[in-house]
């Protein structure tokens, strides 16, 4: 079941790019890694996942500044934050903004399923 759903995960540290793909794959997801907001924004919308897992902090545009190009060209992608460091601003405004989670690295890997499920399954 968990075949049918595309998780995109966008972070510039490689290690956690590789932890999360394989965690992922072992559970059956398909998985896209991009390093760079930019390069997963050119991917769309042939690439459309069905969850993006993002970090706050990247180079160029941020975690953040992709929510927010993402809501203005309509895309309704549920969006799970992660990030070593972000202030309570950063959090509620993401929050706000429509994320469905907000983790702080490191993250258990049952948190981060909780996540994942709340994206693909919400509740009416």
């Amino acid at each position: 079941m968990n075949q049918s759903f595309l998780i995109s995960v966008v972070d510039d540290d490689e290690a956690v790019r590789k932890t999360l793909q394989s965690l992922l794959k072992s559970l059956g997801f398909r998985v896209s890694l991009y390093s760079r907001a930019e390069d997963f924004f050119l991917a769309l919308p042939q690439a459309a996942p069905n969850c993006l897992i993002l970090d706050v902090r990247l180079e160029g545009m941020s975690g953040p500044d992709l929510q927010r190009e993402l809501l203005g060209a309509e895309y309704s992608i549920p969006i799970v934050f992660i990030t070593a460091n972000a202030t309570e601003a950063v959090q509620r405004r993401a929050m706000a903004d429509g994320a469905i989670d907000f983790l702080m690295k490191p993250f258990s890997e049952d948190d981060l399923l909780a996540a994942i499920r709340k994206a693909l399954h919400p509740m009416p």
